[in-house]
Protein backbone atom coordinates (compact mmCIF):
# COMPACT_ATOMS: atom_id res chain seq x y z
CA UNK A 1 0.00 0.00 0.00
CA UNK A 2 3.13 2.36 0.59
CA UNK A 3 3.47 2.25 -3.18
CA UNK A 4 6.60 0.77 -5.18
CA UNK A 5 10.34 0.88 -3.43
CA UNK A 6 13.59 0.29 -4.65
CA UNK A 7 15.30 -3.25 -4.48
CA UNK A 8 17.60 -3.45 -2.09
CA UNK A 9 20.68 -5.61 -1.33
CA UNK A 10 18.69 -7.70 1.29
CA UNK A 11 16.16 -8.51 -1.13
CA UNK A 12 12.47 -8.42 -1.08
CA UNK A 13 11.71 -9.91 2.31
CA UNK A 14 15.10 -8.73 4.31
CA UNK A 15 13.33 -5.24 2.70
CA UNK A 16 9.84 -5.73 4.29
CA UNK A 17 11.68 -7.19 7.27
CA UNK A 18 13.48 -3.61 8.00
CA UNK A 19 10.42 -1.85 7.27
CA UNK A 20 8.24 -3.98 10.10
CA UNK A 21 11.66 -3.24 12.30
CA UNK A 22 11.55 0.44 11.50
CA UNK A 23 8.11 0.77 12.16
CA UNK A 24 7.35 2.29 8.25
CA UNK A 25 4.99 -0.80 7.20
CA UNK A 26 1.39 -1.47 7.77
CA UNK A 27 2.02 -5.26 7.53
CA UNK A 28 1.52 -5.51 11.07
CA UNK A 29 -1.78 -3.77 11.41
CA UNK A 30 -3.29 -5.68 8.29
CA UNK A 31 -2.54 -8.93 9.74
CA UNK A 32 -3.96 -7.64 13.00
CA UNK A 33 -6.77 -7.27 11.37
CA UNK A 34 -7.03 -10.56 9.50
CA UNK A 35 -6.65 -11.91 12.76
CA UNK A 36 -9.64 -9.84 14.35
CA UNK A 37 -11.82 -10.94 11.47
CA UNK A 38 -11.29 -14.23 11.57
CA UNK A 39 -11.41 -14.39 14.94
CA UNK A 40 -15.06 -12.83 15.14
CA UNK A 41 -15.72 -14.82 11.97
CA UNK A 42 -15.33 -17.80 13.69
CA UNK A 43 -17.00 -16.56 16.72
CA UNK A 44 -19.98 -15.29 14.82
CA UNK A 45 -20.04 -16.70 10.86
CA UNK A 46 -22.74 -13.40 10.37
CA UNK A 47 -19.88 -10.89 10.54
CA UNK A 48 -18.12 -11.87 7.24
CA UNK A 49 -21.82 -12.16 5.34
CA UNK A 50 -21.20 -9.97 2.60
CA UNK A 51 -24.20 -8.02 3.63
CA UNK A 52 -22.47 -7.14 7.35
CA UNK A 53 -18.97 -6.20 5.47
CA UNK A 54 -21.14 -3.52 3.34
CA UNK A 55 -22.73 -1.86 6.75
CA UNK A 56 -18.89 -2.20 7.96
CA UNK A 57 -17.64 -0.45 4.90
CA UNK A 58 -20.38 2.11 5.12
CA UNK A 59 -20.06 2.51 8.66
CA UNK A 60 -16.22 2.98 8.76
CA UNK A 61 -16.28 6.10 5.53
CA UNK A 62 -17.38 8.89 8.17
CA UNK A 63 -15.16 8.59 10.58
CA UNK A 64 -12.58 7.19 8.33
CA UNK A 65 -12.68 10.99 6.82
CA UNK A 66 -12.25 12.19 9.74
CA UNK A 67 -9.43 10.09 10.94
CA UNK A 68 -7.52 10.93 7.83
CA UNK A 69 -7.23 14.59 9.22
CA UNK A 70 -6.15 13.64 12.47
CA UNK A 71 -3.28 11.76 10.70
CA UNK A 72 -2.36 14.93 9.10
CA UNK A 73 -1.57 16.83 11.78
CA UNK A 74 -0.52 14.04 14.22
CA UNK A 75 2.25 14.00 11.34
CA UNK A 76 3.51 17.62 11.90
CA UNK A 77 3.14 16.51 15.79
CA UNK A 78 0.21 18.40 16.29
CA UNK A 79 -3.36 17.02 17.47
CA UNK A 80 -6.61 18.12 17.09
CA UNK A 81 -8.99 17.35 19.76
CA UNK A 82 -11.99 19.13 18.38
CA UNK A 83 -12.58 16.93 15.29
CA UNK A 84 -16.00 15.62 16.61
CA UNK A 85 -17.37 19.21 16.98
CA UNK A 86 -16.34 20.00 13.76
CA UNK A 87 -17.77 17.57 12.83
CA UNK A 88 -21.21 18.03 14.51
CA UNK A 89 -21.35 21.83 13.78
CA UNK A 90 -21.27 20.96 9.78
CA UNK A 91 -23.87 18.58 10.22
CA UNK A 92 -25.95 20.91 11.57
CA UNK A 93 -25.09 23.68 8.79
CA UNK A 94 -26.19 21.20 6.50
CA UNK A 95 -29.07 20.64 8.13
CA UNK A 96 -30.36 24.00 8.98
CA UNK A 97 -29.29 25.52 5.71
CA UNK A 98 -31.26 23.08 3.11
CA UNK A 99 -34.15 22.16 5.40
CA UNK A 100 -34.63 25.55 7.57
CA UNK A 101 -33.32 28.42 5.02
CA UNK A 102 -34.32 26.31 1.97
CA UNK A 103 -30.63 26.74 0.71
CA UNK A 104 -29.86 24.08 -2.20
CA UNK A 105 -27.98 21.23 -1.22
CA UNK A 106 -24.75 21.82 -2.72
CA UNK A 107 -25.05 25.33 -1.01
CA UNK A 108 -24.95 23.77 2.25
CA UNK A 109 -22.49 21.14 1.93
CA UNK A 110 -20.29 24.03 0.60
CA UNK A 111 -21.02 26.19 3.67
CA UNK A 112 -20.36 23.03 6.14
CA UNK A 113 -17.09 22.80 4.07
CA UNK A 114 -16.23 26.05 4.32
CA UNK A 115 -16.69 26.17 8.45
CA UNK A 116 -14.07 23.50 8.42
CA UNK A 117 -11.94 26.18 6.32
CA UNK A 118 -12.60 28.74 8.71
CA UNK A 119 -11.79 26.47 12.40
CA UNK A 120 -8.61 25.18 10.36
CA UNK A 121 -6.94 28.59 9.63
CA UNK A 122 -7.74 29.61 13.37
CA UNK A 123 -5.85 26.44 14.99
CA UNK A 124 -3.28 27.10 12.61
CA UNK A 125 -3.08 30.63 14.06
CA UNK A 126 -3.00 30.35 17.20
CA UNK A 127 -0.37 27.84 16.83
CA UNK A 128 2.37 29.20 14.17
CA UNK A 129 1.70 33.10 15.62
CA UNK A 130 0.85 32.37 19.07
CA UNK A 131 2.94 29.33 19.84
CA UNK A 132 0.29 27.53 22.25
CA UNK A 133 -0.05 23.93 22.49
CA UNK A 134 -2.79 22.51 20.09
CA UNK A 135 -4.07 20.27 23.43
CA UNK A 136 -4.83 23.26 24.95
CA UNK A 137 -6.62 25.30 21.95
CA UNK A 138 -8.23 22.46 20.49
CA UNK A 139 -9.76 21.15 23.72
CA UNK A 140 -11.45 24.91 24.29
CA UNK A 141 -12.36 24.64 20.37
CA UNK A 142 -13.97 21.26 21.15
CA UNK A 143 -16.18 22.72 23.85
CA UNK A 144 -16.88 26.55 21.92
CA UNK A 145 -17.71 24.36 18.78
CA UNK A 146 -20.05 22.16 20.33
CA UNK A 147 -21.82 25.11 22.15
CA UNK A 148 -21.72 26.55 18.52
CA UNK A 149 -23.97 23.41 17.28
CA UNK A 150 -26.52 23.69 19.61
CA UNK A 151 -27.03 26.92 18.59
CA UNK A 152 -27.07 26.50 15.18
CA UNK A 153 -29.62 23.79 15.46
CA UNK A 154 -32.17 25.75 17.54
CA UNK A 155 -34.27 25.03 20.77
CA UNK A 156 -35.77 21.94 18.70
CA UNK A 157 -31.79 19.97 19.10
CA UNK A 158 -32.43 17.79 15.91
CA UNK A 159 -33.88 18.52 12.19
CA UNK A 160 -34.94 15.72 9.96
CA UNK A 161 -33.30 15.98 6.36
CA UNK A 162 -35.60 14.94 3.60
CA UNK A 163 -35.16 11.17 2.12
CA UNK A 164 -35.81 12.46 -1.10
CA UNK A 165 -33.03 14.68 -1.81
CA UNK A 166 -30.27 13.49 -3.47
CA UNK A 167 -27.43 13.60 -0.95
CA UNK A 168 -29.19 11.94 1.32
CA UNK A 169 -30.03 8.94 -1.47
CA UNK A 170 -26.66 9.13 -2.43
CA UNK A 171 -25.37 8.59 0.87
CA UNK A 172 -27.95 5.92 2.23
CA UNK A 173 -28.12 4.14 -0.93
CA UNK A 174 -25.90 5.03 -3.53
CA UNK A 175 -23.72 2.02 -4.68
CA UNK A 176 -21.31 1.54 -8.04
CA UNK A 177 -22.79 -0.93 -10.56
CA UNK A 178 -21.14 -4.08 -10.96
CA UNK A 179 -19.58 -2.97 -14.20
CA UNK A 180 -18.55 0.47 -12.70
CA UNK A 181 -16.88 -1.18 -9.90
CA UNK A 182 -15.04 -3.87 -12.15
CA UNK A 183 -13.82 -0.53 -14.88
CA UNK A 184 -12.59 1.18 -11.39
CA UNK A 185 -10.39 -1.76 -10.46
CA UNK A 186 -9.08 -2.25 -13.79
CA UNK A 187 -8.47 1.35 -13.68
CA UNK A 188 -6.39 1.36 -10.43
CA UNK A 189 -4.59 -1.53 -11.45
CA UNK A 190 -3.56 -0.08 -14.89
CA UNK A 191 -2.50 3.51 -12.82
CA UNK A 192 -0.60 0.67 -10.68
CA UNK A 193 1.28 -0.73 -13.18
CA UNK A 194 1.69 2.55 -15.06
CA UNK A 195 3.53 4.61 -11.88
CA UNK A 196 5.40 1.42 -11.20
CA UNK A 197 6.70 1.24 -14.52
CA UNK A 198 7.67 4.65 -14.62
CA UNK A 199 9.38 4.63 -11.26
CA UNK A 200 11.71 1.85 -12.39
CA UNK A 201 12.68 3.75 -15.56
CA UNK A 202 13.47 7.09 -13.83
CA UNK A 203 15.27 5.31 -10.73
CA UNK A 204 17.34 3.68 -13.36
CA UNK A 205 18.13 6.36 -15.51
CA UNK A 206 19.58 7.72 -12.30
CA UNK A 207 21.87 4.24 -11.42
CA UNK A 208 19.61 3.68 -8.69
CA UNK A 209 18.39 0.57 -7.08
CA UNK A 210 14.93 -0.40 -8.36
CA UNK A 211 12.15 -2.85 -8.20
CA UNK A 212 12.82 -5.87 -10.67
CA UNK A 213 9.97 -6.85 -13.70
CA UNK A 214 8.96 -10.10 -11.68
CA UNK A 215 8.53 -7.86 -8.01
CA UNK A 216 6.59 -5.09 -10.20
CA UNK A 217 4.44 -8.33 -11.53
CA UNK A 218 3.80 -10.57 -8.60
CA UNK A 219 2.55 -6.83 -6.93
CA UNK A 220 0.11 -6.30 -9.83
CA UNK A 221 -1.61 -9.50 -9.94
CA UNK A 222 -1.56 -9.66 -5.74
CA UNK A 223 -3.60 -5.74 -6.04
CA UNK A 224 -5.75 -7.18 -8.97
CA UNK A 225 -6.33 -10.08 -7.24
CA UNK A 226 -7.48 -8.81 -3.45
CA UNK A 227 -9.48 -5.64 -5.44
CA UNK A 228 -10.75 -8.49 -7.62
CA UNK A 229 -11.88 -10.34 -4.54
CA UNK A 230 -13.11 -7.34 -2.39
CA UNK A 231 -15.31 -6.09 -5.67
CA UNK A 232 -16.85 -9.79 -6.13
CA UNK A 233 -17.33 -10.47 -2.79
CA UNK A 234 -19.33 -7.15 -1.77
CA UNK A 235 -21.08 -7.08 -5.32
CA UNK A 236 -22.89 -10.20 -4.03
CA UNK A 237 -24.91 -8.37 -1.45
CA UNK A 238 -25.31 -4.30 -2.50
CA UNK A 239 -21.71 -3.73 -3.71
CA UNK A 240 -19.86 -0.50 -3.22
CA UNK A 241 -21.32 2.38 -1.47
CA UNK A 242 -20.70 5.95 -2.99
CA UNK A 243 -19.33 7.27 0.24
CA UNK A 244 -16.43 4.28 0.84
CA UNK A 245 -15.33 5.15 -2.96
CA UNK A 246 -15.25 8.97 -1.94
CA UNK A 247 -12.75 7.85 1.68
CA UNK A 248 -11.01 5.62 -0.55
CA UNK A 249 -9.97 8.21 -3.14
CA UNK A 250 -9.30 10.76 -0.65
CA UNK A 251 -6.71 8.37 0.74
CA UNK A 252 -5.17 7.92 -2.27
CA UNK A 253 -4.89 11.55 -2.81
CA UNK A 254 -3.44 11.87 0.41
CA UNK A 255 -1.09 9.29 0.03
CA UNK A 256 0.51 10.51 -3.11
CA UNK A 257 0.55 14.11 -1.64
CA UNK A 258 2.68 12.35 1.34
CA UNK A 259 4.93 10.36 -0.72
CA UNK A 260 4.96 12.34 -4.20
CA UNK A 261 4.91 15.93 -3.72
CA UNK A 262 7.47 18.60 -1.78
CA UNK A 263 4.62 19.32 0.76
CA UNK A 264 4.26 15.55 1.95
CA UNK A 265 7.76 15.60 2.47
CA UNK A 266 7.69 18.94 4.10
CA UNK A 267 4.97 17.26 6.79
CA UNK A 268 7.24 14.42 7.81
CA UNK A 269 10.21 16.91 8.00
CA UNK A 270 8.51 18.74 10.42
CA UNK A 271 7.07 16.45 12.35
CA UNK A 272 10.51 14.30 12.24
CA UNK A 273 12.56 16.69 13.50
CA UNK A 274 11.07 20.43 13.58
CA UNK A 275 14.36 22.46 14.43
CA UNK A 276 16.15 20.50 11.54
CA UNK A 277 13.40 21.63 9.50
CA UNK A 278 13.69 25.01 9.83
CA UNK A 279 17.56 25.08 9.57
CA UNK A 280 16.94 23.07 6.37
CA UNK A 281 14.36 26.21 4.87
CA UNK A 282 11.34 23.96 5.59
CA UNK A 283 7.82 26.41 5.60
CA UNK A 284 7.03 25.28 8.96
CA UNK A 285 4.70 27.32 9.78
CA UNK A 286 2.78 26.84 6.15
CA UNK A 287 2.94 23.27 6.58
CA UNK A 288 1.41 23.03 10.18
CA UNK A 289 -1.50 25.62 8.98
CA UNK A 290 -2.59 23.51 5.82
CA UNK A 291 -2.54 20.14 8.06
CA UNK A 292 -5.06 21.91 10.68
CA UNK A 293 -7.24 22.99 7.34
CA UNK A 294 -6.88 19.93 6.06
CA UNK A 295 -8.30 17.86 8.74
CA UNK A 296 -10.92 20.21 10.06
CA UNK A 297 -11.81 20.07 6.73
CA UNK A 298 -12.01 16.54 6.06
CA UNK A 299 -13.74 16.71 9.92
CA UNK A 300 -16.43 18.76 8.52
CA UNK A 301 -16.47 16.50 5.27
CA UNK A 302 -17.20 13.74 7.67
CA UNK A 303 -19.71 14.95 9.82
CA UNK A 304 -21.82 16.24 6.61
CA UNK A 305 -21.83 12.32 5.24
CA UNK A 306 -22.81 11.35 9.10
CA UNK A 307 -25.69 13.54 8.41
CA UNK A 308 -26.66 11.93 4.71
CA UNK A 309 -26.25 8.67 6.47
CA UNK A 310 -28.72 8.92 9.43
CA UNK A 311 -30.87 11.52 7.49
CA UNK A 312 -30.58 14.11 10.61
CA UNK A 313 -28.68 16.07 12.41
CA UNK A 314 -29.12 16.40 16.12
CA UNK A 315 -27.42 17.36 19.27
CA UNK A 316 -25.59 13.52 19.23
CA UNK A 317 -23.94 14.22 15.99
CA UNK A 318 -20.21 14.29 16.43
CA UNK A 319 -20.71 13.58 19.99
CA UNK A 320 -17.91 12.23 22.47
CA UNK A 321 -17.11 9.17 20.82
CA UNK A 322 -16.62 10.72 17.20
CA UNK A 323 -13.01 12.37 18.05
CA UNK A 324 -12.18 9.21 20.18
CA UNK A 325 -12.55 6.92 17.65
CA UNK A 326 -10.82 9.00 14.93
CA UNK A 327 -8.15 9.64 17.08
CA UNK A 328 -7.42 6.18 18.25
CA UNK A 329 -8.32 4.81 14.42
CA UNK A 330 -5.43 6.99 13.22
CA UNK A 331 -2.83 5.63 16.53
CA UNK A 332 -3.79 1.83 16.20
CA UNK A 333 -3.54 1.76 12.28
CA UNK A 334 0.53 3.20 12.56
CA UNK A 335 0.54 6.60 13.20
CA UNK A 336 2.96 8.33 15.70
CA UNK A 337 1.50 10.31 18.71
CA UNK A 338 5.20 12.24 18.05
CA UNK A 339 5.23 13.23 14.58
CA UNK A 340 6.87 12.15 11.72
CA UNK A 341 5.66 8.42 10.86
CA UNK A 342 2.43 7.28 9.24
CA UNK A 343 0.33 7.03 6.20
CA UNK A 344 -2.56 8.09 4.59
CA UNK A 345 -3.56 4.25 4.97
CA UNK A 346 -3.34 4.22 8.62
CA UNK A 347 -7.37 5.62 8.74
CA UNK A 348 -8.08 3.05 6.67
CA UNK A 349 -6.75 0.18 8.50
CA UNK A 350 -7.17 1.81 11.80
CA UNK A 351 -10.99 2.48 11.28
CA UNK A 352 -11.82 -0.88 9.70
CA UNK A 353 -10.08 -2.59 13.17
CA UNK A 354 -12.27 -0.35 15.83
CA UNK A 355 -15.28 -0.33 13.41
CA UNK A 356 -14.53 -4.46 12.97
CA UNK A 357 -14.20 -4.75 16.94
CA UNK A 358 -17.62 -2.54 17.40
CA UNK A 359 -19.88 -4.68 14.85
CA UNK A 360 -18.48 -7.61 15.52
CA UNK A 361 -19.12 -7.46 19.23
CA UNK A 362 -22.44 -5.81 18.49
CA UNK A 363 -23.11 -9.09 16.70
CA UNK A 364 -22.54 -11.34 19.67
CA UNK A 365 -25.07 -9.26 21.70
CA UNK A 366 -21.94 -7.58 23.97
CA UNK A 367 -22.71 -4.43 25.72
CA UNK A 368 -21.32 -0.76 25.03
CA UNK A 369 -18.83 -1.41 28.78
CA UNK A 370 -17.21 -4.22 27.15
CA UNK A 371 -16.57 -2.72 23.63
CA UNK A 372 -15.11 0.31 25.41
CA UNK A 373 -12.92 -1.81 26.88
CA UNK A 374 -11.31 -3.61 24.65
CA UNK A 375 -11.20 -0.76 22.05
CA UNK A 376 -9.19 0.58 24.69
CA UNK A 377 -7.13 -2.26 25.08
CA UNK A 378 -6.16 -2.33 21.56
CA UNK A 379 -5.29 1.35 21.74
CA UNK A 380 -3.14 1.03 24.83
CA UNK A 381 -1.41 -1.54 22.78
CA UNK A 382 -0.64 0.52 19.55
CA UNK A 383 0.49 3.37 22.04
CA UNK A 384 2.94 1.03 23.39
CA UNK A 385 4.07 -0.46 20.13
CA UNK A 386 4.58 3.34 19.05
CA UNK A 387 7.06 4.00 22.42
CA UNK A 388 9.08 1.01 21.45
CA UNK A 389 9.54 1.84 17.96
CA UNK A 390 10.29 5.42 19.21
CA UNK A 391 12.92 4.37 21.38
CA UNK A 392 14.13 2.18 18.86
CA UNK A 393 15.00 4.94 16.17
CA UNK A 394 16.05 7.19 19.11
CA UNK A 395 18.69 4.36 19.81
CA UNK A 396 17.37 4.83 23.60
CA UNK A 397 16.83 0.59 23.71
Amino acid sequence: MNGPQGATGVGLTGAVWQRVRGGNSLLPILAALLVIWVVLGAVNPAFLAPENLVNLTLQSAPVGVIALGVVLVLLVGQIDLSVGSVSGLAAAVVAVGSVNLGWPVALAILAALACGVVVGLGYGALSTRLGLPSFVFTLAGLLFLAGVQLRVLGPMGSINLPFESWFVRSVQQGFLSPAAAWALVALVVAGTVTVQVVARARRRRADLPCASVPQIVVRTLVLAAVLSAIVAYLGSARGIGYTVVLFAALVVVTDVLLRRTRWGRSVRAVGGDRRAAVLAGVPVQRTVVLCFVACSTLAALGGVLAAGRLGAANQGTGGADTYLVAIAAAVIGGTSLFGGRGSAWSAVLGVLVIQSIANGLTLMNVDQAARYMVTGAVLLLAIIIDMLMRRRREGLT
